[in-house]
């Protein structure tokens, strides 16, 4: 089998990969460098590409996430990984293959690597977006650290905010407020807060308050509460509608995909990284699903 800037000119690619995060990015280059035949699907947007400040990756004393990607997506190309920049719609299994179907196209592969990530679903805060990433959070692992010696509001929909402000504390900054949007505490809670020095504000917030920096939070009854940093709620959508038609093994939420060893799914071959598996969900970490999968796979390739 003939192979030109390491992919195969005839049958299946040794491998699929979905998505360019750090997990598929870190993946592809492996594989790249092991001159296997891969191609990378990529999508703007993701989470990582949000991302303006990344702290704790291993080489960069501070990096962007567009600047990350940029980076690795150099690099896999660099090792012949062929990018296409199109949706993958669908995943199947055919005759012992995969079959991917993107931008109109059908591409056969021994292996695929789901790195597509999910979307970040944020609150309907009034001039959020003015803040967002760069004095409101929704991460305490990510981005705890930028809240460090500042005014810090907490803000959770659930008493799980109560763990957080106390980790906030210890952790970070002693200037912490609860705001518990939309609850009431049960007392044993609101004691607690109290012994700690931690504030306890209820109620709605509607607007965050400031031009080029953040001065507080309005709630909806008038009332603003000053601040300097807000870490606040959020979630996330998988993107992962094109494996619907396959049977996997997901939590007991039907949320997350479970992987075994190398992040294999519960489909022999199908590799699952970054936020779509269980676990946490880290550039840094996903970087290392990456390589673990990459290197199992590789394995399972010269053994064929």
């Amino acid at each position: 089998m003939e192979k030109k800037h390491g992919i195969c000119t005839e049958g299946p690619l040794d491998c699929v990969i979905i998505g360019a995060g750090p997990g598929g990015l870190q993946a592809g280059i492996y594989l790249g460098r092991y001159n296997f035949s891969v191609v990378l699907f990529h999508t703007p947007g993701g989470r990582t590409n949000h991302a303006k400040h990344i702290e704790n990756y291993l080489g960069h004393h501070t990096i962007s996430g567009p600047a990350l990607l940029e980076t690795g997506l150099d690099q896999a190309a660099n090792f012949g990984v062929v990018v296409e920049r199109a949706r993958v719609e669908r995943v199947t299994v055919r005759d012992g293959l995969f079959e991917v179907l993107a931008g109109g196209k059908s591409h056969l592969s021994r292996f695929v690597i789901a790195a597509s990530g999910a979307n970040e679903t944020i609150a309907p805060f009034k001039n959020l977006s003015r803040f967002f990433g760069v004095s409101y959070y929704t991460c305490m692992i990510c981005d705890g650290y930028r809240t460090t010696g500042k005014k810090l509001i907490v803000i959770d929909r659930t008493i799980k905010g109560v763990r957080i402000s106390l980790a906030m504390k210890r952790m970070y900054t002693n200037d912490v407020t609860f705001l518990a949007h939309g609850f009431s505490p049960l007392p044993q809670y609101a004691e607690l807060l109290k012994d700690e020095g931690i504030g306890l504000v209820e109620g709605r917030p509607e607007e965050l308050l400031g031009v080029t920096t953040l001065e507080g939070i309005r709630l909806s009854d008038g009332r603003v509460i000053p601040c300097e940093v807000i870490l606040g709620w959020g979630g996330i959508s998988m993107n992962d509608d094109y494996l619907e038609g396959l049977d996997l093994e997901r939590d007991s939420e039907g949320f997350k995909i479970v992987t075994r060893g190398a992040g294999e799914s519960s489909i022999p071959g199908l590799f699952v990284v970054g936020s779509l598996r269980q676990g946490h969900s880290q550039a840094i970490i996903s970087a290392g699903q990456g390589a673990e999968a990459a290197v199992e796979i590789s394995t399972r390739i010269v053994e064929l």
